[in-house]
């Protein structure tokens, strides 16, 4: 038997098996890693591969949102909006791509089947209604982007999307109508490259009208066609909100034509009409010269393109006389009847003031002086105010204070503190020059007056209309008594004589009682030039007096010949009686307003 040595006993393993043990295990670490690698990348994809791919392969078309409409007081569309699609083609994708794929329903079940190019273009052309030689006309060249049809209608714009013909897309844009053309136009504004409101209730409403696009999401392959089973995701637009006016189209449309033939006959400069509703602030009629055509705006020159009731401030003349009145017998200074001893002219503190007709001395009650419009008699009386109640007055009627109706530009016009008035403006303010206002300031003014010294803020937007018909109605701004019960009366017999007794005469409806009130102001020159370079004449008034329901004033600016041979006041009766017609407001039952104008 051998002896055991102790020694352990080496086997040697050969070279060969050593590389293989060591090339089995690089191989098995290497496939460790790409399948970790895999794991991360299809499985948890840890660095949104697999989403940057998708979003590659996504393709969006914009479904745009339908413009609200605007609409008058009764409904009638003055402003809306079509959407419409344009169909292009990629041409280089259409031409290279001889059959496509597209699910379609199969006895009853889905399958992805192949449409050949030809059959594509035929249907494509039945959809659009085309002649089929020129549908593949259209498509076919190496152009990447060009036009096939024009002006869809949402539903074939449907059929067309759904076709999944190579190249082929849809864009939609969105077209604005006026179907009234320049009725209100300046009102109404238009739009800035058919999308973005450049002018009236289009700039200053745009985020409402306008609404929010919609859009369509689809996958397309490397080589540009879509996916049927792919992505498809539809996001509907949100369509924009109508904007309900409180002009009423008609009496707009009665009111321009009024206006401009008057400044056609007097070859004014411009002029504007304003009809208001005393009892609400609502702007019935806002009617311009020269008004624009928002289809095509470009055809009148940019002062044209406003609305000048409200943007444009100017002296006012003798219609300020009212609120001269109305201070005085509010402050307890005067009343109706009060008499005053006024020279053929007044000077007071080295200023001479005279009136725009010869006259003696004369005994005139403050009805006369308004009633015969005269600046001695309201300089007179006026100096029964302060020069901070002057300016206080002027203030709290409004003067000075622009009213938010929604249009873009509204003057504030000018009053200056009393404490800067020159030693003639402080008189001059009682009968509408050394101040400056809007249109819209004094028929704010005269509204206060005949809804019982009630100031009611003006309304121009009526409402707001959703998609659904809902409608949500715009709340008045608060309004604030101004002067009482009592001197709103007084005052309103004050212009109601005027037209009875005084010198607007030509004012007067027949059946209807009629308070009003005339104004005529040196205009300053507008070209750099110092001085004044025509006159500024205007008529307002309020009807039935019984009630008062309408305020109406009229503006000529600069019309040529003689100032005293100038009168408003068919206009004025004109579109008052327009109004009252529109409104069936009854006739008047009471007996007029006749204050004596001079003393007893």
């Amino acid at each position: 038997m051998a002896q055991r040595t102790g020694k352990a006993t080496t086997v040697k393993v050969p070279n060969a098996t050593k590389r293989l043990r060591l090339g089995l295990g690089i191989m098995l670490s290497l496939l460790l890693v790409v399948g970790g690698k895999l794991f991360l990348v299809q499985g948890l994809d840890v660095g949104g591969m697999a989403e940057a791919a998708l979003t590659l392969r996504m393709k969006e078309t914009v479904l745009p949102a339908e413009r609200g409409s605007i609409l008058d007081d009764r409904g009638t569309v003055l402003a809306n909006s079509v959407i419409r699609y344009n169909v292009v083609v990629d041409q280089k994708v259409n031409t290279k791509t001889e059959k496509f794929p597209r699910l379609e329903t199969v006895d009853g079940k889905e399958k992805i089947v192949e449409i050949s190019r030809d059959q594509g273009i035929s249907e494509l052309a039945s959809a659009l209604g085309m002649a089929t030689g020129d549908v593949r006309k259209a498509v076919t060249g190496d152009q990447r982007y060009h036009i096939v049809a024009k002006d869809l209608k949402p539903d074939d714009e449907d059929r067309v999307s759904k076709l999944l013909v190579p190249g082929v897309v849809t864009e939609g844009v969105s077209k604005r109508v006026y179907p009234n053309g320049s009725v209100a136009g300046g009102i109404i504004g238009f739009l800035q490259d058919g999308a973005t409101g450049q002018a009236g209730i289009e700039q200053t409403q745009d985020g409402v009208l306008k609404g929010t696009d919609g859009k369509r999401l689809f996958e397309t392959g490397a080589d540009g066609l879509r996916i049927p089973v792919g992505v498809d995701e539809l996001t509907p637009p949100q369509d924009g909100k109508d904007v309900k006016l409180t002009i009423d189209s008609d009496l707009q449309y009665f009111a321009q034509q009024a206006i401009q033939s008057q400044s056609d006959k007097l070859g004014a400069e411009w002029g504007t009409i304003i009809v208001m509703d005393a009892k609400t602030g609502n702007l019935i009629a806002m009617a311009d010269t020269n008004a624009p055509d928002p289809n095509d705006p470009g055809r009148v020159a940019a002062k044209d393109r406003g609305v000048r009731s409200v943007t444009a401030a100017y002296e006012p003349g003798s219609v300020e006389k009212m609120i001269t009145a109305a201070a005085l017998i509010e402050e307890g200074k005067s009343s109706p009847l009060d008499t005053f001893t006024l020279p053929p002219s007044y000077t007071v503190d080295g200023q001479t003031f005279t009136d725009s007709f010869a006259h003696g001395t004369e005994e005139r009650t403050l009805a006369g002086i308004l009633g015969w419009s005269m600046n001695t008699g309201t300089v007179k009386a006026g100096q029964r105010l302060t020069k901070d109640e002057r300016h206080d007055w002027l203030q709290k009627f409004g003067i000075g204070e622009a009213p938010d109706i929604g249009l873009p530009a509204t003057a504030s016009g000018i009053l200056t503190p009393a404490d800067q008035w020159d030693a003639r403006q402080e008189y001059t303010v009682l009968f509408g020059q050394g101040v400056s206002q809007s249109t819209l300031q004094t028929v704010r003014a005269y509204q206060t007056i005949a809804n019982n010294g009630v100031m009611l803020q003006p309304r121009l937007i009526d409402a707001y209309i959703g998609a659904d018909g809902t409608e949500e109605k715009v709340e008045p701004q608060p309004s604030r008594q101004v002067v009482s019960d009592s001197t709103a009366q007084q005052v309103q017999d004050i212009l109601e004589s005027a037209v009875t007794e005084g010198q607007i005469k030509d004012a007067a409806i027949d059946g209807y009682r009629v308070g009003a009130k005339t104004g005529t102001s040196e205009s300053p020159c507008d070209d750099g030039k110092s001085g004044f370079c025509g006159y500024t004449a205007s008529i307002v008034g309020m009807a039935p007096m019984d009630d008062p329901r309408f305020i109406v004033e009229v503006i000529l600016q600069r019309p040529k010949g003689s100032i005293y041979g100038i009168t408003q006041g068919p206009v004025f009766r004109s579109v008052m009686s327009q109004a009252l017609r529109t409104y069936n407001v009854q006739p008047s039952t009471g007996e007029p307003a006749r204050l004596p104008q001079f003393a007893k």
